[in-house]
């Protein structure tokens, strides 16, 4: 209690001053008035997430700069050439942090929390925010294959049984291949790396312990050679497995500079490990390669901890067979074109593997829950039909939310409970299930906390009714009174009350339905008096913004919330603002924090146009896939002219669920207000023009489960379904882009079309 009266903030004033630094309590102020007055100025998980990016920003700056002669990875290789597209100069930057290559593809077990992630060059970091290996090639005449530093490298994944990521680079008469995949071993994961080198001198295979990662350094104190001397183990803690013995182990410390130098200079050694106070110790094990030969080794990292104990029911149970086990009986996509179809399967993965009890928003920067990820991981999961895993996620949730009803994941941020709920009715939606009794005392908390936390709605403000100023759910500005999370609340409270209805709470289902209208009254008279403030009923992000890329979060009302329908004049004009202003290439540039093009929120623009049969949803849907990485993944926000990641986890999970859903409403959609199913309204010409059969299936709806395939006969399209129902059999349209829309017979299960626009 002392502490409120403790005069610190004279103090903080006073030391600043004397040490001739700008005042912190002025500068906070100032800050604050860019946004509304609001109880959390910003989430402090996002502040401590920030602050140990700078610091290790900071670490970097110390390490990197006057260091230039090491081996670094890939995005330190680029952004620090003056020659590269990706280069940053740095002059004032206190930090040098990781601004043009965010881009790494994770590996793992389903159901098992650990992600080994590779970058773009095939380096390895198997732990997370660990230390990473590397792969070279170094002949004995001095020539060397680096694949952080060549310009170009082949890498895919691979989807089959384990998830593999495999990267090639070559040089002159030298290849290097890695892949990379977590397996099971004795029931403990651990990441597999086989190594492949291919030369024609005399050369060695290296394996390099690095102390950094995709994001900057990570200490390396200590390596030590194993009793065997078939591994090292790393800072006391981890091991590294050889299974064939190294020709020789190579040491070294910061002082003594990178062990790359030393391979150089071939320096023998008989040291047993290396001790670096610095932190930047570095080794490295020799293969021997002998001329005109190729050699292959592989290496284990076991990734259970001291805490960790093996699973007695897996231990002769492959992963593969787990990830088997966590797919089936999916929603399977099958297309003439290779491209959607990959990118399809390796997004279904992504989910499964960022899914192993809650949602991770991606395997590094973002391997934390958010509900607003959680809520779009849900729903692509229960489109693909894996609903006892959306299931579990929606349960875990439940142990988040507070004792007031509010459903906490980041402090400040309102639209968590209109997620919660908007989910929790997509699931009994999708299932035909009924509402778990257990939510029921959760559900009405939820409700009641919307209710209680909306401001007055009789006043004269345009935010009267609104929800209080909060931290940008989306990115979209300082703290203001967004109208995303009130589109979240209307649809949460809506949700709550269809749940509560169904598990007999009729009368709060009443409540709860009569708050939700009078919260999209209070939503509509804001936008009504936002409309005369700017000329124009498109919808500014909040009551008091002007247009600019921050409108996107108002798209929620169409999608996926349809709380209008698909041709509201407000939808339509703040898509053409967008398409307008906010298009770099093909898809949406956020200036917002994201400073990037964003694959999802493109999605959200072309998922708003396709409900409404504007055709232009096809060139935002190509666009985004062309940036898809080699792996089939995108990052958070995508760099304008090098397409590269330049914001967020280098593998971003709500991407890849929006991909789903993308795919999904493009060929199976619902308009549930009008009992209407709407098949094939996305599919472009060359999925169904070429000799091979388009199929997707089997595909939850809200009417109940469909698989579809559609093939072209002559100049005639055959359609075919098979479904099952849970209720009546609901309207039926085939409505192919650019032709009429031609409705089913009920009970048929087929139609036929022409294949030709002049023939409708």
């Amino acid at each position: 209690m002392w502490l409120k009266w403790f005069p610190w903030r004279f103090i903080v004033r006073r030391v600043a001053r004397a040490q001739g630094f700008i005042d912190p309590i002025s500068l906070f102020a100032r800050l604050r008035s860019f946004a509304q007055p609001s109880e959390v100025m910003a989430p402090i998980e996002l502040l401590r997430a920030g602050a140990v990016l700078q610091a290790r920003g900071l670490i970097n700056s110390q390490a990197i700069q006057h260091n230039l002669d090491w081996v670094w990875p890939y995005w330190v290789e680029q952004q620090f050439d003056p020659c590269s597209e990706s280069f940053v100069p740095r002059a004032f930057s206190l930090t040098h942090i990781n601004l043009t290559h965010r881009n790494w593809t994770a590996v793992g077990v389903a159901d098992f929390p650990h992600t080994p992630i590779v970058d773009p060059r095939g380096l390895v970091m198997p732990f997370f925010d660990s230390w990473s290996l590397d792969a070279w090639i170094m002949a004995e005449d001095r020539r060397q294959l680096i694949p952080s530093r060549l310009p170009s490298v082949s890498q895919r994944m691979v989807t089959e049984g384990n998830l593999k990521v495999i990267t090639r680079g070559e040089e002159g008469d030298s290849a290097i291949e890695t892949c990379v995949e977590a397996v099971l071993e004795n029931g403990v994961p651990a990441c597999r790396l086989t190594l492949l080198g291919e030369t024609k001198s005399s050369a060695w295979l290296v394996v390099a312990l690095r102390p950094y990662n995709p994001e900057g350094v990570s200490f390396i104190r200590k390596v030590n050679l194993l009793p065997g001397k078939d591994g090292w183990e790393i800072n006391g803690e981890h091991r590294v497995l050889f299974r064939f013995l190294p020709d020789q182990y190579l040491f070294s410390r910061y002082h003594e500079g990178d062990v790359y130098h030393k391979i150089l200079c071939s320096t023998p050694t008989s040291q047993p490990g290396v001790t670096c106070n610095v932190g930047m110790a570095t080794a490295a094990a020799l293969f021997r390669i002998q001329p005109e030969a190729s050699r292959s080794i592989r290496v284990l990292v076991p990734l259970a901890t001291r805490e960790d104990s093996p699973r007695e029911t897996l231990k002769n149970v492959p992963s593969s067979e787990l990830w088997r086990r966590s797919l089936q009986g999916h929603c399977i996509l099958k297309t003439p074109t290779e491209h959607e179809a990959s990118l399809y399967e390796s997004a279904v993965r992504t989910l499964v593997l960022h899914t192993p009890g809650e949602a991770y928003a991606g395997p590094y920067t973002y391997k934390r829950f958010w509900f607003r990820d959680m809520a779009f991981i849900v729903h692509a999961l229960l489109c693909l039909g894996l609903s006892e895993r959306a299931g579990r996620i929606l349960n875990h949730s439940l142990s988040r939310q507070s004792s007031s009803g509010y459903f906490v994941s980041q402090e400040g941020e309102w639209d968590s409970n209109g997620l919660v709920l908007w989910a929790m009715k997509r699931f009994c939606e999708m299932t035909g299930e009924k509402p778990d009794p257990r939510w029921r005392r959760p559900i009405q908390k939820a409700c009641r906390w919307i209710r209680r936390k909306r401001l007055p709605p009789g006043g004269r403000e345009p935010h009267a009714g609104l929800l209080p100023p909060g931290f940008s759910a989306e990115h979209l500005g300082p703290n203001d009174y967004y109208y995303w999370d009130n589109f979240w609340s209307v649809s949460g409270l809506r949700a709550g009350a269809y749940l509560l209805e169904r598990l007999g709470e009729k009368e709060h289902a009443e409540v709860f339905s009569r708050e939700a209208e009078s919260l999209l009254r209070s939503i509509e008279r804001s936008l009504r008096a936002a409309a005369e403030r700017i000329g124009s009923t498109a919808m500014p992000a909040s009551p008091y913004r002007r247009l600019d890329s921050g409108a996107i979060g108002s798209l929620a009302a169409g999608y996926p919330l349809k709380l209008w329908g698909p041709h509201d004049p407000r939808l339509r004009h703040t898509m053409d603002h967008l398409m307008e202003r906010c298009l770099v290439g093909g898809g949406f540039f956020h200036d917002i924090a994201h400073s990037g093009i964003n694959a999802y929120l493109t999605l959200h623009m072309a998922q708003i146009l396709l409900r409404a049969g504007d055709a232009r949803f096809a060139a935002l849907m190509d666009w985004i896939g062309s940036l898809a990485s080699p792996t089939g993944q995108w990052p958070e926000a995508i760099h304008p002219r090098i397409r590269s990641g330049c914001m967020g986890d280098g593998q971003h999970v709500w991407a890849s669920a929006e991909w789903i859903l993308m795919v999904r409403n493009c060929l199976v959609r619902e308009e549930e207000g009008e009992g209407l199913l709407i098949l094939l309204s996305g599919a472009p010409e060359r999925w169904y023009t070429s000799s091979s059969t388009l199929s997707f299936g089997p595909a939850p709806t809200t009417f109940g489960t469909i698989s579809l395939s559609a093939s072209s006969r002559g100049n005639r399209l055959a359609v075919h379904w098979n479904a099952r129902w849970r209720g009546r059999e609901p309207r039926i349209e085939v409505r192919l882009p650019g032709y009429r829309p031609v409705e089913a017979e009920p009970g048929r299960g087929s139609i036929e079309l022409p294949v030709r626009k002049e023939d409708i």
